[in-house]
């Protein structure tokens, strides 16, 4: 199992609308917004590190007014 949180940048005025599409991807067990550089973080639980990959590039980043995301695999 991998666990990784991905930080995401929206547009302005996009946070809460694309934290309750993000919520609803499979990959993402939480999501929250927060105040910071990104503007929500989500957490991803995957079976393999290539899942993380297509989690973020294909799901997360294919969503309207993402602008940027960032990803952190857990170590333990």
């Amino acid at each position: 199992m991998v666990h990784a949180f991905v930080m995401i940048k929206t547009a302005a005025g996009k946070s809460e609308g694309l934290l309750t599409s993000i919520r609803t991807l499979g990959p993402v067990s939480d999501a929250h917004i927060v105040a910071g550089t990104y503007d929500i973080i989500a957490e991803i639980d995957v079976a393999e590190m290539y899942d993380v990959l297509n989690a973020v590039s294909t799901e997360i980043q294919g969503l309207e007014g993402v602008t940027d995301t960032k990803t952190y695999v857990a170590m333990s």
